[in-house]
């Protein structure tokens, strides 16, 4: 008799996980039974039976049929796309979450899933991702990411603000004719300039390793440009250290980045207007006459700490304007793909130094590398929503 119960057990849960099979796991378990995987092999992997996968396996050409006939379903993120744009965007989107808990912004499903279109739609994509709920609590499993704090919408962005802010940003552009080439952009992001990849991702098993102090290779970057996309600005970089080891024979004026430090790596008041008398307004200036146009710039700004609210006084031919509170993550150029871009550029080059001899000058040397790649279609690209 206890063979007969255990077997009855099984049937029961496997019944059980049939009902619930979706159609993006029969279209996964077919994908990998086509890439010669054995079916015990892909029951072991998926948790069902033998005899489950050999079914799905039999109706194959029925399961591809009905998620060709149906692409707006969630299972459509697994199939053609799962191999390509999907990959990529999931990848950016995983760096653009990071960065928002880095810098202790709210975020909520909904921006999410604005996030994943709006990268996936600059990946220059021909169809629609799926991101529901379910799509997000995988994306999250296949990332490895943990600790990810999704808020409910009232402690996320100000999406009506964000969606009124584009009308108002217009009105100051005509009203002071500002070009493309005039309308500037800049964000800060937390940069762990000492880390492989899986520190971006938030991984598991990077935290829980001995010995890890992730603050201490911690540095901020201001990273921005311009809505034409041709001008990126020389990054302003804040360590904590003024002269570490690395950069003790270095000058550090001729280093690729702004070269500035406190003991918390932050962008304070201090350095914010040090770095907006002496480098921002004369690196504009200098563009403006190069392209011959008038010397005036609106330069667009959230709320962070670190930026004055006497900015806009500060030189005649800027005009400073900030964002709406909680609107960032939804309308902040730098924000819609620039840095996050970066960030994987970093990540790449990265990986090509063993991290023992990795210091703080090779950092600035793949920063300013980075930098370099973040491509002027992106640059002017990330400009859409407040200036159509």
């Amino acid at each position: 008799m206890p063979p007969k119960h255990k077997s009855d057990a099984s049937a029961g849960e496997t019944a059980k996980k049939r009902k619930t099979i979706t159609m993006e796991e029969k279209v996964e378990i077919i994908k990998r039974s086509e890439r010669g995987e054995k079916p015990s092999s892909i029951g072991r992997a998926c948790g069902y039976s033998r005899s489950t996968i050999a079914t799905i396996l039999k109706d194959k050409d029925r399961v591809m049929e009905h998620v060709k006939g149906h692409t707006p379903m969630n299972a459509t993120i697994i199939t053609k796309q799962r191999s390509g744009l999907i990959i990529e965007m999931e990848r950016l989107l995983t760096i653009w979450i990071e960065d928002q808990n880095q810098r202790n912004l709210p975020i909520s499903l909904s921006l999410v899933q604005e996030k994943a279109r709006s990268l996936f739609n600059d990946l220059k994509a021909t169809h629609t991702a799926s991101e529901g709920k379910g799509w997000f609590n995988r994306f999250k499993k296949r990332a490895n990411l943990h600790n990810i704090k999704v808020q409910g919408e009232a402690a996320s962005a100000d999406v009506s603000a964000a969606s009124s802010f584009p009308k108002i940003l217009e009105d100051i552009i005509d009203d002071g004719g500002y070009l493309p080439e005039q309308i500037f952009n800049v964000d800060e992001t937390g940069l762990f300039w000492k880390k492989m990849p899986e520190r971006t991702y938030i991984s598991k098993e990077e935290k829980s390793a001995p010995g890890h102090k992730a603050s201490k290779d911690r540095l901020t970057l201001l990273l921005g440009g311009n809505a034409s996309g041709d001008l990126k600005l020389k990054p302003l970089l804040v360590h904590r250290s003024l002269n570490p080891r690395a950069l003790r024979n270095v000058t550090k004026a001729s280093l690729p980045v702004i070269w500035r430090a406190n003991s918390k790596a932050w962008i304070t008041l201090a350095i914010f207007e040090e770095w907006f008398s002496n480098h921002f307004v004369p690196a504009v200036e200098r563009y403006c006459l190069g392209k011959n146009i008038p010397f005036k710039i609106l330069l667009l700004l959230d709320n962070a700490p670190g930026h004055p609210n006497t900015l806009d006084d500060m030189h005649p031919n800027v005009k400073v304007v900030f964002l709406p509170p909680n609107t960032t993550s939804l309308i902040q150029p730098m924000d819609q793909g620039v840095i996050a871009s970066f960030k994987a550029y970093y990540d790449e080059m990265t990986l090509r130094d063993f991290w023992k001899s990795y210091n703080i000058y090779d950092a600035i040397n793949n920063i300013a590398d980075a930098w370099d790649e973040v491509k002027e279609t992106n640059m002017r690209g990330v400009w859409n929503k407040l200036c159509p």
